[in-house]
């Protein structure tokens, strides 16, 4: 096959001298790297102990957001299925190794003929699963050389995707021709997967499976429990920031700091969580609010005695407290927008909270929806980050409608896990 040719000549030892090269000075990319040597190793090892059971599904997904749309699929099949999972992204890892309804986690190697016949041959999967887009042409390759179906759900292929390009399309046809169906979260993108897809092939919309995820986790968190020492203290509206980049920062805080000074009167608290609370960034943060004089606090630093409504900004230098947080949000910034790709913004939106983010959204179809229907505010700059801070913030009614909106998109839009286990299930 031409495209295999040129794929495994030119594609591949591009993405290894490219991937090896960034890891110099990149220290996520370093940590994939490490990560990757000793694969074969670590899956043998697992696989050894993993529970005798006839069939083996393998779900891919490249990262936090892909692995939670799998999470409910892979639990609903757990019990009859070992299950095998890969990743792509150091950010997963952690959550990925740790799962408890995984029989085997380890990175996905990079993505060469010999590599993917060696995990084939390991694993011995009865299905193939990649979640949301993450798709490795030999994988795929040697799975249909093997007649190993191939299932993609919760499926996305946003229009400006560079694989629905004039020169791309031709080589991701020669990917997607085997892969037995993809389950799409939209209509819009259904037809998108179409124009990679012969007439024969099955392309169906079965909508998002992290609604499900989302809903739940939502659901579950009790709205007056004390998250930190102090909470009954805070007297302002409170602005909850969520997994945030640097860039995400050069807006938010100049906003914050328009808020204080135009609206003093209605001037929040602001709970910043950034997106990796690493010592360099809990520093980098510190030093913007002392430079701006903004009374802070970092999450490790708060005792009983402290009192946060004295407080402006508190940094969350921990992890895993997110979705907590949202719950104490009377706003809600999402980060990753001014970065390339916005964050969870159903989290916020299922605890009926208003959400705010920048316009770097093409990752997340129900990003676009909350702003359609009015659940969500896209903004660009500074100015308007802190005129539509302000605008909610004086408008109690306007808050509960936008958070109510939010709430009901998600409630809508639950069932794409039993529609996709359909698919899946034919297959087992």
């Amino acid at each position: 096959m031409l495209w295999k040719l040129f794929y495994n000549a030119i594609a591949v030892p591009a993405m290894f001298v490219g991937f090896y090269s960034a890891g110099c000075c990149n220290p996520k990319i370093q940590e994939g790297i490490r990560g990757r040597k000793r694969v074969f190793t670590a899956l043998t090892n697992q696989l050894q102990t993993a529970r005798p059971l006839e069939k083996t599904v393998w779900f891919h997904f490249t990262s936090v957001g892909e692995f939670e749309q799998a999470k409910p699929l892979i639990e609903a099949i757990y019990a009859e299925t070992r299950i095998v999972l890969t990743f792509f992204s150091p950010s997963v890892a952690p959550n990925a190794e740790s799962y408890p309804y995984a029989d085997a986690a380890v990175y996905l190697p990079l993505d060469t003929p010999r590599n993917a016949a060696r995990l084939i041959r390991l694993i011995e999967p009865s299905l193939i699963v990649f979640s949301k887009f993450d798709i490795w042409p030999n994988l795929v390759w040697c799975a249909s050389q093997h007649s190993i179906p191939i299932i993609v759900v919760a499926g996305t292929l946003h229009a400006e995707s560079k694989r629905l390009s004039r020169f791309a399309k031709p080589f991701f046809r020669s990917v997607h021709r085997h892969i037995n169906v993809h389950c799409a979260i939209s209509e819009a993108d259904a037809a998108r997967f179409q124009e990679l897809c012969s007439p024969v092939h099955q392309i169906v919309v079965t909508g998002d499976t992290r609604y499900e995820q989302v809903y739940r986790r939502a659901t579950s968190v009790e709205p007056d429990v004390e998250f930190f020492p102090g909470q009954r203290s805070l007297k302002r509206p409170i602005l909850i920031a969520g997994s945030t980049y640097t860039e995400d920062e050069k807006v938010l805080l100049p906003a914050y700091q328009l808020l204080r000074e135009n609206t003093p009167e209605n001037f929040p608290h602001l709970i910043l969580v950034p997106h990796e609370p690493t010592l360099e960034r809990i520093k980098e943060i510190r030093g913007y609010l002392n430079r701006e004089e903004l009374v802070h606090l970092c999450f490790s630093e708060l005792t009983s005695e402290v009192d946060l409504s004295a407080v402006d900004v508190l940094v969350v230098d921990s992890v895993g407290l997110l979705a907590k947080l949202y719950g104490l949000a009377d706003i809600a910034f999402v980060g990753g927008s001014f970065r390339g790709s916005v964050h969870n913004v159903m989290e916020p939106a299922a605890m009926a909270k208003p959400v705010i983010f920048g316009p770097t959204i093409q990752n997340a179809y129900e990003a676009s929806l909350l702003v359609g229907r009015g659940g969500a505010k896209l903004v660009h700059t500074a100015q308007e980050l802190a005129d539509t801070i302000a605008v909610w913030l004086d408008d109690t009614d306007a808050r509960r409608i936008a958070g109510d909106i939010g709430k009901q998109l998600i409630a809508e839009n639950l069932g794409a896990v039993e529609r996709t286990l359909v698919h899946l299930r034919a297959y087992l």
